[in-house]
């Protein structure tokens, strides 16, 4: 089955699900080894790979690491049209909706398609739409766009909605790499009420229990990326609690 396949039918299942974030910058090959490992006895769904900037020339790498251990899909999530592998599986491509940025919006979309069209990448289209945290993050500065305000649920489900009606397969909600403040319940259950199409939430999840608040809030898929960077134990805490939801 493919990728998309997987999410919507555990989503329909009511099965939660659970993507380590991998930023290959931030993490050495013996790291991403053990991740790997790690995720693989766990039973983490994905691995997402991406970041900001992607300066060290490890992209390939990592994802072959990962893949020689494991058999878990892994996703590109890149921060921009030159974070493109076709060693991946599959590529979330991801079109800002909460900003007002054209070249989020389609303009790097439209560079990175002849690349896409010609791999073997499944690719995804994804409604991505970052939310305030309580500080200026990494992402928002890159993009050159405002979050969504913390507290406008409305906003927030409104752009949700408009992104499903556009055709956008996924919809994914983001406070950002090193988040102050995680993404409210209140919005993420008001925008999992709005849409059918599976909601990704992350950022700021640092705990077993916060992911499965999230889930129970109403999130299909939780990623987790900073909290592991600095702990990979976490992995198996926080996989045990989204599972269990």
């Amino acid at each position: 089955m493919d990728i998309y396949g997987q999410i919507t039918e555990k989503k329909a299942n009511g099965k939660k699900q659970f993507a380590v974030l991998i930023d290959p910058d931030k993490l050495d090959a013996k790291q991403v080894k053990n991740i790997a490992e790690l995720a693989l006895k766990t039973g983490v769904d994905y691995f997402f790979i991406g970041g900001s900037l992607l300066i060290n020339n490890s992209l390939d790498s990592c994802i072959m690491t990962l893949k020689k251990e494991t058999s878990i899909p892994v996703v590109l999530f890149p921060g921009n049209n030159m974070q493109l592998s076709y060693k991946a599986d599959g590529i979330l491509f991801l079109s800002l909706i909460s900003g007002r940025n054209p070249e989020m919006l389609i303009g790097r979309h439209v560079i990175a398609a002849p690349y896409l069209r010609l791999s073997l990448l499944e690719i995804i289209s994804t409604g991505y739409m970052l939310i305030e945290s309580g500080r200026p993050t990494t992402v928002s500065y890159m993009s050159n766009s405002v979050p969504i305000p913390a507290d406008k649920v409305d906003i927030a489900c409104c752009t949700a909605m408009a992104g499903e009606m556009l055709g956008l397969k996924l919809i994914y909600m983001d406070a950002g790499s090193g988040a102050l403040n995680p993404i409210s319940e209140t919005m993420i259950s008001g925008v999992s009420n709005s849409i059918s199409v599976p909601l990704i939430i992350g950022g700021g999840i640092r705990t077993p229990e916060l992911a499965e608040i999230n889930c129970k809030a109403g999130a299909d898929l939780i990623v987790v990326g900073n909290a592991i960077e600095k702990d990979a134990g976490l992995i198996g805490e926080i996989a045990a609690a989204i599972h269990c939801c």
